[in-house]
């Protein structure tokens, strides 16, 4: 039985709706909540309440919905991390991008995610 689930192989498409992005970040702070070292950093997380935020975020930069008011980088800057926990971050998201979609926005949204984690580890003094 475990031979015929490695042998059915899901069917990867790009990331194209809300839907799909709900499935990216549901399945990425799966990860993030289990993880070693970030699982602790995000334990206080009210995760009902702040997936739907991650949804908004990510629809806004994909998808262009303009469903996010807020800045993520105010967020983050009370929190004890360090450039571990980004390296840590941009490993977990990319995996679980790869893992799930195929595509030019599954790129984009790694690109982003690039871009985002340089952006606060620049504004949050951690480039060293």
């Amino acid at each position: 039985m475990a031979n015929f689930a490695k042998e059915m192989k899901i069917e990867k498409k790009d990331i194209l709706q809300r839907k799909d992005i709900k499935t990216m970040v549901d399945k990425f702070y799966d990860k993030v909540k289990s993880d070693e070292l970030l699982g602790p950093v995000f334990s206080h997380v009210d995760w009902p309440h702040h997936l739907p935020t991650m949804y908004n975020f990510w629809s806004s930069m994909l998808l262009g919905d303009q469903t996010y008011r807020g800045n993520p980088l105010q967020k983050h800057l009370p929190l004890p991390i360090e450039k571990k926990h980004f390296g840590r971050w941009l490993e977990l998201f990319k995996e679980t991008v790869d893992e799930n979609f195929i595509g030019e926005k599954a790129d984009e949204v790694k690109m982003r995610a690039d871009t985002i984690a340089n952006v606060f580890q620049y504004r949050m003094g951690l480039n060293a």
